[in-house]
């Protein structure tokens, strides 16, 4: 491995190291986030793709449902319960974009609102 290389390893490992929380959340949603959507612009060639995405972002859903029912999750319940509904209608819009009988431009929309709010962009507001 050349100096330059090495160097680029050290700084990843160093950079993972020191990142926050809200960081590592904006990650694993812009992962996702862009997975899907390469997915979208595929089309039907695409449909395993969207699959697999649309599962990942599930399981990211429902580990944030899953921490903040916790007893020791500081947010408030108002956001709780908002966090909470949005991970209820990403698995009912999930189901709905793999029978066909929706796209995943929504999901893409939500996910994207959640990672301007992690970065402080803006307020995210939830859809109604």
């Amino acid at each position: 491995m050349n100096a330059a290389l090495q160097a680029q390893a050290a700084y990843a490992a160093a950079s993972r190291s020191t990142e926050t929380p809200k960081g590592i959340e904006y990650q694993v949603f812009s992962r996702v986030t862009a997975r899907i959507e390469a997915a979208r612009r595929k089309g039907m060639p695409g449909f395993a793709d969207m699959v697999h995405a649309l599962h990942d972002n599930r399981m990211l859903w429902d580990a944030i449902a899953a921490d903040v029912v916790q007893a020791s999750n500081p947010y408030p319940a108002p956001l709780k319960a908002q966090l909470i509904y949005l991970s209820e209608f990403t698995r009912h819009q999930s189901n709905r974009v793999l029978a066909g009988e929706a796209d995943a431009d929504v999901l893409i929309e939500v996910n994207t609102a959640i990672m301007k709010g992690l970065k402080g962009a803006q307020p995210v507001e939830m859809p109604a």
